[in-house]
């Protein structure tokens, strides 16, 4: 099966539509079936997206991504920082 990747906004509806599938009485394997997905992933994004509207999703994508920006420049500070002490020291 090819492999996929689903944006958050896509998740977010499918579990959507699976959810009102769920309610209508059809079984978790019907709907898997019907969304293309496997039921581990049913539950992987149910615990990850359950709850979410899709402007939250998007805006957990964009705060990961500055997360994760943020995280770069610390560590290239903290690397400047160290490289700048060994420099005072003379040890180089």
């Amino acid at each position: 099966m090819k492999q996929r990747h689903h944006t958050p906004e896509q998740v977010i509806r499918k579990l959507a539509e699976g959810d009102k599938l769920l309610n209508e009485g059809k079984d978790l394997a019907e709907v898997c079936r019907h969304l293309e997905i496997a039921e581990s992933t049913w539950h992987r994004w149910k615990a990850q997206y359950g709850g979410m509207k899709a402007n939250d999703a998007k805006r957990l994508k964009e705060l990961e991504n500055e997360n994760g920006r943020l995280k770069r420049i610390v560590a290239d500070l903290t690397l400047d920082v160290d490289m700048l002490k060994e420099v005072a020291k003379g040890n180089f």
